[in-house]
């Protein structure tokens, strides 16, 4: 027991809260015999709202993590969550650019109806975010960390009971020593390290209440959203460099367009060996997994586990030289799909499974509201997880809307397409022409049907499904 409350104590929680909250578990023990069970779920589902906890990182693949096979990278934070929980091995987002694609995160909607279309247009507050509803159902509520989209400094959130953010260096803020912005008062950074600073921010959150006593009786929401892994990438000294032997391997399509940066790439404020970006890069996701790992722990010893969701996602993935292109902005797999995990220990009937279906990122709003068991609004377009959680073979959606905006001075043209459980099919404003890739047939989208006999007939309904989506 000892060394129990030692734990805690490490963990930034006082000797009050453990006791208070060691007495909240054995109540909760007891409370727990007039619970609910989902079949075939190990743990009783709580009678009142659960807590949930949201992490979202940035540029993260889905392919780059431990358990999916990665050739070196070391995440076992994200390990566990997906042996605890499930993955969605076909999540996607449905705008592939930071800004709209986190406004779609908090309005369960696509880019065309919040209308942060770019990096560049502002926030418009004109749909409430899912956190408003839960903080109206009585949550507790934390947005902690990277909020990314454009206006006049952080918008008013006053249904956030604690905000944490910056403006710094246009939202992106540093990994190092990065000035903070909490309840609208500016703040510094007590960790050196923006990951470990914000992870000890959500730890307290959910330690304690607003007014600084312990956390009995309230459920608690966290947004934790991670700077991770945006260039320039960064990790802390014991982490750096840790990858530096580790053989990367680019794609093949990258030789012709690799050679001619002698061996360099520059894009904004990323610039030096490919291979040694891919390497920082990953360290930089190793360094968040150990605060993944850190959080979970903590949740764990303050005996919140079982009355505690956690989900893991990425606004975007990252293309690392696949069609000689780098960044988040074509509608490849590489930028579209992302990593999608849920730990819901009364839900999950068989953990470390998967889901083959296909998870958006509008989907994430619906799905916590109804995991918290708050009526979802009618303006919402993505569709709640909870049944696909539970039930791993229920049909589900067949295609949805891929969309783009041309933004300065980016000069990827807009564009507009449907993704399928099979097909892509991508119509730009200029300059490209149509795409049609089969996905089974080639899934690293290197033959484009388009203009052939066998994209001639696909065409017709892939170009009504467009129309039926896009309205």
């Amino acid at each position: 027991m000892a060394g129990y409350i030692c734990d805690l104590l490490g963990s930034g929680v006082t000797r009050r809260d453990v006791l208070r909250l060691m007495g909240r578990s054995a109540v909760a023990g007891l409370a727990g015999l007039s619970f609910g069970r989902i079949a075939g779920a190990s743990v009783h589902r709580p009678s009142d709202m659960p807590n949930i906890i949201f992490i979202l990182s940035d540029n993260c693949r889905w392919d780059c993590m431990g358990f999916m096979g990665h050739p070196f990278i070391k995440t076992p934070g994200l390990d566990r969550l997906a042996k605890e929980g499930v993955v969605f091995e076909n999540a996607f987002n449905t705008t592939s650019l930071c800004s709209p694609s986190r406004a779609s995160i908090l309005t369960g909607t696509y880019a065309h109806t919040h209308g942060v279309l770019n990096n560049h247009t502002p926030w418009t507050g004109k749909l409430p975010t899912f956190m408003e509803y839960l903080k109206n159902a009585g949550y507790d509520t934390a947005f902690i960390g990277k909020w990314h989209m454009p206006g006049r400094g952080l918008p008013n959130l006053p249904y956030l009971d604690l905000f944490v953010s910056y403006t710094y260096r246009e939202g992106q803020g540093s990994y190092f020593n990065c000035p903070l912005i909490v309840n609208g008062k500016p703040e510094p950074s007590l960790k050196p390290y923006i990951t470990e600073e914000v992870t000890r921010r959500a730890i307290d959150f959910m330690t304690k209440t607003k007014t600084g006593g312990s956390r009995l009786n309230r459920p608690f929401f966290i947004y934790l959203s991670h700077r991770t892994a945006h260039p320039p990438f960064q990790a802390p000294d014991d982490i750096s460099g840790m990858y530096d032997k580790d053989k990367v391997v680019l794609p093949k399509v990258v030789d012709s367009w690799f050679s001619r940066t002698n061996g360099n790439v520059y894009q904004g404020i990323m610039m030096g060996s490919y291979e040694d970006q891919y390497r920082k890069y990953c360290e930089d996701i190793t360094a968040m997994d150990r605060e993944i790992q850190h959080l979970l722990d903590v949740v764990e010893r303050l005996g919140m586990t079982d009355n505690t969701v956690v989900i893991y996602m990425s606004d975007n993935g990252m293309m690392w030289g696949e069609h000689r292109c780098h960044g988040i902005k074509y509608p490849y797999e590489e930028s579209i799909r992302v990593p999608l995990i849920v730990r819901c220990p009364w839900l999950v009937n068989k953990p470390g499974t998967s889901r083959s279906q296909m998870a958006l990122n509008i989907d994430i709003a619906p799905t916590i509201l109804d995991l918290a068991g708050i009526k979802i609004p009618s303006f919402m377009e993505g569709r709640s997880l909870v049944s696909v959680i539970r039930d791993a073979n229920l049909p589900w959606r067949d295609a949805f809307l891929l969309e783009y905006w041309k933004y300065y001075p980016e000069n990827l043209p807009s564009y507009k397409g449907v993704r399928t459980n099979r097909f892509k099919y991508v119509e730009y404003e200029k300059t490209l022409g149509p795409q049609i890739f089969d996905l089974k047939e080639d899934p690293k989208e290197y033959n484009n049907l388009y203009g052939t006999a066998r994209g001639e007939g696909m065409l017709p309904e892939l170009k009504r499904l467009l129309a039926e989506l896009d309205t």
